[in-house]
């Protein structure tokens, strides 16, 4: 494994981590922000790792397809890409006009809690981390 991935690794785990904390802790505006940022730093792991060719990004969607047409798959839907993305920029900057048709809360947080761990579990399979 490189040692650029595995640093990208690292920051997604330690993002998930952070997520749960600011989860319990009823935090969950940056509770989504920790969130969304463990599952882009996975997918871009796998990219790295692979010497793919990507832009600058942090939409869901955009990694998820970069993926797809090497023939990656991940187990996100649309759905939960779209969710993801959605909160990206709200979960960072008090933006009027770009906040989502929700405010965070605990089912919410515990929604993306469910998907960046499945991403992570899934990172760790494909690189051999965990069975």
């Amino acid at each position: 494994m490189k040692d650029e991935t595995r640093a990208w690794i690292i920051f997604a785990q330690e993002n998930l981590a952070s997520a749960r904390i600011l989860y319990s802790s009823h935090l969950y505006n940056p509770c989504l922000q920790n969130i969304q940022q463990s599952v882009e730093k996975a997918l871009k792991s796998i990219i790295i790792e692979r010497s793919l060719r990507f832009s600058k990004t942090h939409n869901i969607i955009e990694l998820k397809q970069v993926l797809s047409d090497a023939n990656i798959s991940i187990d996100l839907t649309d759905d939960e890409c779209d969710f993801l993305d959605v909160i990206y920029l709200p979960s960072k900057y008090p933006l009027s006009g770009v906040l989502p048709d929700f405010n965070p809360n605990e089912e919410i947080c515990l929604n993306g809690l469910k998907i960046a761990e499945k991403v992570i579990r899934l990172t760790g399979k494909i690189f051999n981390l965990i069975d």
